[in-house]
């Protein structure tokens, strides 16, 4: 199930922000994110604030979350993107992750299947992501999902200097995830 977090939820988030780190620091992964830096505490409370972190829950266990809203990176701004469309018809999805444990069992399609749903319920018709150059098997995941990368740009992003992101969108039309 995926659902809007609450305040509740806090705590799961940030074990699985944990896991991720852990997961990355042991070379298992390649985010490109940093313990205490990228994503933190700091991260999960502003986009509960916000009313825009996601979770998805498994037996009662939070094994997966994303940030779901119309907030675009300034390097968005010199994409190349495909579609150009308003930034009300934008749709943004930061941070997404899936427990490590969990990994391999679909949860990643069915986070990006409510992504687009939540999407269109929203009216927006254009899905922007971005990633880690370095993150090879989740670029390789949004293109069998459907989205195309339209760019690298290097940023300073969350105190994290010189991050190389992929830029991917996703033109909501006939095609689903």
């Amino acid at each position: 199930m995926i659902r809007k977090a609450t305040t509740a939820d806090l705590d799961g988030v940030l074990r699985l922000y944990g896991e991720m780190h852990d997961a990355q620091e042991a070379g298992l992964i390649c985010t490109n994110w940093k313990r205490g830096i990228y994503p933190s505490r700091v991260t999960a409370v502003s986009a509960l604030e916000r009313d825009d972190l996601f979770v998805l829950e498994e037996n009662s266990r939070i094994i997966g979350s994303g940030i779901i809203n119309q907030v675009q990176l300034g390097i968005y701004a010199g994409a190349a993107w495909t579609h150009a469309v308003p930034d009300e018809q934008v749709c943004v999805l930061h941070t997404m992750m899936i427990s490590p444990a969990a990994s391999g069992r679909g949860h990643a399609r069915e986070f990006l299947a409510f992504y687009e749903e939540y999407a269109l319920a929203h009216g927006c018709t254009e899905l922007r992501i971005d990633t880690s150059e370095i993150n090879t098997p989740a670029r390789a995941m949004y293109r069998k999902h459907g989205f195309r990368e339209v760019g690298i740009a290097e940023a300073d992003l969350n105190g994290i200097p010189g991050v190389r992101l992929v830029m991917l969108e996703k033109h909501l039309g006939d095609e689903r995830i």
